[in-house]
């Protein structure tokens, strides 16, 4: 708006309207100078001028920009030389033509800023040293100073070996009044910082950024290394954010520390490297390879740069932060192998001492030898292990454990239930938790885990879940609680939209999040924006219950329910208005289609099957541990859910017992929420700095493997829900998982509960016996 009222806007609205109007005025000229060809030359030369003139800043800068980087040949063969010449006729326009191409520069700032107060939260005395290496013109450091104040810096040294680029700097900060920042034209693979002079550079950096510039580095080795040893172990982090290619991993470990979308096309990878390397960028993939190699992963992520022509001209570009391998690791390798009973891929680094035999074998007792023999030297063994998950370099706590991406995690697109449907309030009438039991859950949203920590704050809570993107979702619950106030918890989780989650993501989420649930959020940012709870496989449900209401015209009527102050009122609303509607032939057949009972509803094929074969599939049964009446909170207002009326008259309120809490408003209030979203459970699970939260660890495997991982009697209840109906008929896997149970719960409850079960630990395919296995 104020380019059309400046100057450059006025001239370019003339421009344009001399132009336009270009038939009269050349008419007019052609009466002056006698020549229709003179005059519309005029005309177009003059149109044309003004044009220029009005969009100059823009036009100007490309065409450098397009003269330095496609046309101009360099013709010089050293480094130093073609910088300078590659860049010294663009220098000044430099930082206004790379915005779209270099992307990703101002994420890889902010999530460096949020890790470095993570880590100065352990040690705020330390100096804070910042090395910028290709910093160029110091767009960088100007684009810190928004997120982090420079002046909290003790020293920033920008290097660099174009000297052009430099002195762009060098103005850029005597203007700002930077006194901390020191501009040093160096070969980034030998540079060298003036306080080194009195002091040993090992571990004297705490923070390092390459940006775009470690493809553009030939030696990268020699300056990987380089960095390695000045980089402090404890609180260094080293951020990076650049263009690569890359094929197919080699291994699982490898593809699970390079992240989701890392792996390029052949055409892509063919066609950028020799599109870049026209300018001396490589692209090649050893460059991330050994980044990944010498340094532990913290964060990263793979994007596209949708530049120029969207969805067309892709160039892959990562974003990446990371941690010296001498960082203490032993919280989390202690958190994966034993406490979570997991030995994936290299989990943990190998002892480097020598095992001799004697030590594994008892020598025999012959007595003294007769000949002395000189005993020879033992052999050491070098063992060079690859870098760990990054699991174990994270700075945050040790929730999510690691896992490899398998077949059937890809098969979830995204999580099934945003919210949960089970009533915790009753598990905690029967599972009589306290503080020194150790549990298994279900993960689903996470909000009966959560209930259980703030209930009871047990010492340990597994929750486990074959959908990765659950874990995700209560790894993002888990971290936000611990990072960011209630107002902003509540309007993520309760009122389900925040118009900056991107912001909170990278700036305070960020840190406490695995790098693969962070990466999960990065590319679903746009969750929060309108609807979270209309999100996720659950939400077709959630829409389909407001379609049919609308559809029925008892939308009125569904919101009078939760009005009502009285049990009797609520049931007549729910007899008389509700329970026809969902009665429907259309309605109960899409019910039973397998698609949307997976899709909307959780239930897998096995379960239906089971379900409708018993003609159970919209029904509750006497002795159902849910046969009461459910007392929830809603607007204010207590809704009784009539699970205690008669199976005869009321047979669907189980299918809807979590749609009623959603469908009509999409959200929570302070009021009418799970415990996890009220102020008095916000602040508990806060407490002691989230101790009750230390709890968690997040299995992304089957139930069976977890137990299998875990010490016999390490755990004192087990709540499955009705996991056990989801087999097929007659598998072994039941009786193998019920044995495992037995072994791991050692003594204490378990609790199986099923959509066609009868008891208080009874599933539906679980044959008498295999229930007093359980109980024994």
């Amino acid at each position: 708006m104020f380019f059309l009222f400046s100057p450059r806007g006025v001239l370019l609205a003339a421009g344009l309207l001399a132009y336009y109007h270009r038939q009269y005025l050349g008419s007019a000229l052609a009466y002056y100078t006698g020549s229709s060809t003179v005059a519309a030359c005029l005309i177009f030369a003059g149109s044309l001028l003004t044009v220029v003139l009005a969009l100059g800043n823009t036009i100007v800068p490309n065409l450098k920009f397009v003269w330095h980087c496609f046309i101009r040949p360099l013709g010089a063969t050293d480094q130093r030389t073609r910088l300078d010449k590659f860049y010294k006729g663009q220098a000044d326009v430099y930082d206004r033509t790379r915005s779209g191409l270099l992307r990703g520069r101002n994420t890889m700032l902010k999530l460096s800023v949020s890790h470095i107060r993570a880590l100065r939260a352990r040690d705020p005395s330390q100096r804070l040293i910042w090395v910028d290496i290709g910093g160029g013109t110091g767009h960088n450091i100007e684009l810190m100073d928004k997120h982090f104040s420079i002046s909290q810096f003790d020293a920033i040294y920008l290097i660099d070996l174009c000297e052009p680029l430099l002195e762009v700097a060098r103005k850029r900060f005597a203007r700002k009044g930077w006194r901390n920042i020191t501009v040093l034209c160096q070969d980034a693979t030998e540079f060298s910082l003036p306080e080194w002079a009195t002091k040993d550079p090992k571990g004297s950096v705490s923070f390092i950024t390459l940006s775009y510039s470690l493809s553009m580095i030939p030696n990268f080795y020699a300056l990987l290394d380089r960095i390695d040893y000045v980089l402090c172990p404890e609180a260094g982090i080293l951020g990076v954010v650049d263009f690569y290619t890359s094929g197919r991993q080699p291994s699982l470990h490898e593809k699970a520390i390079g992240g989701t979308s890392k792996e390029c096309r052949w055409l892509s990878r063919w066609f950028w490297q020799i599109w870049f390397d026209f300018d001396h960028v490589s692209l090649s993939p050893h460059r991330r390879d050994y980044l990944e190699y010498k340094f532990g992963t913290v964060k990263t992520y793979n994007g596209r740069n949708h530049f120029i022509i969207p969805f067309i001209v892709r160039i892959p570009y990562y974003i990446w932060l990371g941690r010296s391998r001498t960082c203490d690791v032993s919280r989390f390798c202690h958190a994966f192998e034993i406490e979570g009973g997991n030995m994936i891929g290299n989990c943990s680094p190998a002892s480097f001492s020598v095992v001799k035999d004697s030590k594994a074998i008892p020598m025999l007792d012959i007595g003294k030898p007769v000949v002395e023999v000189e005993p020879e030297p033992a052999h050491s063994t070098i063992i060079i292990t690859p870098p760990l998950s990054s699991f174990h370099y994270q700075v945050g706590n040790p929730w999510r454990l690691p896992y490899y991406e398998q077949p059937v995690h890809k098969t979830f697109r995204t999580f099934i239930y945003s919210f949960t449907w089970e009533d915790p309030f009753e598990d905690m009438k029967h599972l009589n938790l306290g503080p020194d039991d150790s549990m298994l859950v279900i993960t689903s949203a996470g909000d009966n885990a959560l209930h259980y920590a703030i209930a009871a704050q047990p010492r340990r809570i597994h929750c486990v879940d074959m959908n990765p993107c659950q874990g995700h979702l209560l790894e993002l619950k888990l971290a936000a609680l611990l990072s960011l106030e209630y107002d902003d918890f509540f309007a993520l989780f309760g009122k389900g939209q925040h118009t900056h989650f991107r912001e909170l993501l990278d700036t305070k989420i960020s840190p406490l999040l695995s790098s693969i649930a962070y990466q999960f959020w990065h590319i679903n940012d746009t969750a929060f924006a309108n609807a979270f709870y209309m999100n996720g496989y659950s939400g077709l449900a959630i829409r389909l219950a407001q379609i049919v209401f609308g559809l029925a015209g008892v939308s009125k009527d569904a919101e009078e329910l939760c009005n009502v102050a009285t049990k009797a009122e609520q049931v007549r609303i729910w007899k008389e208005k509700l329970m026809p509607v969902l009665l429907n032939p259309l309605v109960v057949a899409l019910l039973k289609t397998p698609a949307f009972c997976w899709n909307a509803l959780g239930v897998p094929q096995n379960q239906r099957k089971m379900l409708i074969g018993r003609r159970q599939y919209l029904r509750i049964r006497p002795g159902h541990v849910g046969s009461h009446p459910v007392d929830v909170q809603l607007q204010g207002r207590r809704v009784f859910l009539p699970f205690g009326a008669s199976p005869k008259t009321f047979r669907h309120m189980s299918l809807m017992q979590g749609v009623l809490l959603q469908c009509l408003t999409g959200h929570y209030t302070p009021t009418s929420c799970p415990a996890y979203l009220t102020r008095a459970g916000f602040d508990t699970l806060r407490a002691n700095r989230g101790k009750a939260t230390d709890a968690f660890r997040l299995h992304t495997d089957s139930i069976v493997n977890v137990l299998r991982g875990l010490s016999t009697g390490s755990l004192t209840r087990a709540v499955i829900m009705d996991h056990l109906d989801w087999f097929a008929t007659g598998s072994d896997d039941v009786d193998v998982e019920v044995s495992e149970l037995a072994r791991v719960v050692s003594p204490g409850w378990v609790r199986a509960l099923a959509l066609g079960g009868a008891a208080a630990v009874v599933s539906g395919r679980v044959p008498k016996a295999r229930v007093r296995g359980i109980a024994d």
